[in-house]
């Protein structure tokens, strides 16, 4: 089998576009905690002003792939990030959301089983069970100190338990992982059927939800505005008594957005070229960095189960490798 270059360059560009983008996103995540809807809306605007002007050239080039798939990835896209974030409201603790973030790779297979008739060998089904325990162990061991973050005016008093809306925020996790992973089958599907066009999927699939956030409008105002008066920070320029001044916020932003776009940009081109299996794994595995990179970064103690988890993820990957040398 040939090497895949391109492949390989962009599983190259996900790790650093996404992980310098946790970073940025953590600085500005300390100044304000709320600008979730803020950072998603501007990454969402800038890929697709990048995608209008150069791959639709202002909708002059024709779509190959129709505009129903498209659709339908977006309500896919949509529906998980809602179910997500959700879940939140239903006494589910951060640290078993990222457990079952972590499932990706396992649903993925599943669905591929289910919907592709797809057949795995054991070395494939061990290696992505090792990956699958081996993320489960760092997270439990990293969620010592993550505390429940369900805002008090979010908390609803109800005559249900506990334990029921617990298990609905459970069911919420499980449907978002599914959707989640019929969404990467179901691109690949349409990948095969019409071709490979990465950048006019990124553009559609950013510019098709924009109006979506047309509910978020005054919260985004509102951060937007706490954006704008943060700390300014003075930049000399060239040529020398001339320098400018900006919130020091809006250059996170400014990380956030182009690092985000690199990442997801990576990771589509990466879904032209390789099963989405194969995808599933890169992905997982950056988010794995990205928890190491925060334990190191934050100089939280790396325990013993950390080694376990992380031996267990490094083999299961060198295991599954086998595979990619096979796909690319």
């Amino acid at each position: 089998a040939s090497f895949n270059v391109k492949a390989f360059l962009a599983m190259i560009c996900v790790f650093v576009g996404c992980c310098s983008n946790v970073v940025f996103l953590e600085l500005i995540i300390k100044i304000d905690p709320g600008a979730g809807n803020l950072i998603t809306f501007l990454q969402f605007l800038f890929i697709a002003l990048e995608g209008l002007f150069f791959t639709s050239k202002f909708f002059t080039v024709r779509p190959k792939i129709s505009m129903r798939d498209y659709v339908m990835l977006v309500v896919l896209f949509f529906g998980a990030n809602v179910c997500n974030n959700y879940a939140f409201n239903f006494n589910i603790p951060m640290p078993l959301h990222m457990i079952f973030r972590s499932g990706s790779l396992m649903a993925n297979m599943i669905m591929g089983i289910i919907l592709l008739k797809k057949r795995y060998n054991l070395r494939q089904y061990s290696s992505v069970a090792m990956i699958t325990v081996g993320i489960i162990l760092c997270t439990l061991v990293s969620s010592g100190d993550v505390k429940d973050n369900t805002h008090h005016s979010l908390k609803v008093e109800t005559s249900f338990s506990d334990f029921f809306w617990w298990c609905v925020g459970i069911a919420l996790l499980a449907i978002a992982l599914l959707v989640t992973a019929y969404m990467g089958i179901y691109q690949e599907v349409i990948f095969k059927r019409h071709g490979k066009h990465p950048n006019e999927a990124l553009f559609y699939t950013h510019m098709l939800p924009l109006p979506g956030f047309l509910v978020m409008a005054s919260n985004i105002a509102q951060h937007w505005s706490i954006a704008v008066n943060s700390e300014a920070v003075l930049l000399p320029l060239p040529g020398g008594g001339w320098s400018l001044s900006f919130p020091l916020m809006f250059f996170y932003l400014l990380c956030n957005v182009v690092t985000q776009y690199i990442c997801i940009a990576s990771v589509y081109v990466l879904t032209t070229e390789c099963a989405s299996l194969t995808v599933t794994l890169v992905v997982t595995l950056r988010k794995f960095v990205s928890l190491l990179f925060s334990i190191m970064y934050f100089r939280n103690p790396f325990t013993l189960s950390h080694w376990a988890g992380t031996v267990l993820v490094f083999f299961g990957t060198i295991l599954f490798a086998d595979v990619l040398n096979q796909l690319l």
